[in-house]
């Protein structure tokens, strides 16, 4: 299986030299991405992929169902170097429908092991928005706990300490929470950007 990888790689690198031969030289020389992305671990939704960016325009952080727990220290660690590091000044929550963690959340009775204790703050969004969820159908129920989810994490970077040292700094900041469909391949733009200072 590595070997079958290695081809593969080997094909890629070579047919995008075939069409700019500079290509991997001027990758390597500067990374300036304009945005952070904070996006699912779901090898269906891969942040250059459906954005049609390049290697270098997007800087990328991805976990089960896209969470942002202030205890992540990896999150945490890769939006400090975002910001400070890379000087980042738009940040991303991508969730999408169809999402495993948001299913996961959605189960009774069913043990799925540590990524309950991942998961728990869906859990949690799902009770407290129990009668906006209950008006809807089990597929509309879900799709709105992952935009739900969403929001809820563009709230937790906003109130993030290293937001706010950012804000304190004088660095505007925008953080957008986007939704991506399976189904259709778009992405939306969800009522939740925030700007800081």
């Amino acid at each position: 299986m590595p070997e079958k990888l290695m081809l593969r790689n080997r094909d890629w690198a070579s047919g995008i030299v075939e069409q700019s031969p500079d290509y991997f030289r001027k990758l390597s020389a500067l990374q300036k991405p304009e945005y952070f992305w904070i996006g699912c671990a779901d090898a269906r939704v891969p942040a250059n992929v459906i954005t049609g960016l390049e290697p270098g325009e997007v800087f990328v952080h991805r976990n089960v169902a896209n969470m942002v727990h202030s205890a992540d220290l990896n999150l945490m660690s890769a939006l400090q170097f975002a910001i400070e590091g890379l000087g980042i000044r738009k940040i991303i929550v991508c969730g999408h429908y169809g999402c495993g963690g948001v299913n996961a959340a959605c189960e009774e009775g069913h043990s799925n092991g540590l990524v309950d204790h991942w998961i728990a703050p869906i859990k949690s969004l799902r009770h407290s928005h129990a009668d906006e969820l209950g008006a809807l159908d089990e597929h509309a129920q879900r799709d709105r706990l992952a935009e739900l989810n969403v929001l809820s994490s563009v709230t937790r970077i906003a109130e993030s300490p290293i937001l706010i040292e950012a804000s304190a700094q004088g660095h505007s900041i925008e953080i957008h929470g986007m939704i991506y469909s399976l189904v259709d391949g778009q992405l939306s733009l969800l009522e939740t950007s925030v700007k800081s200072m």
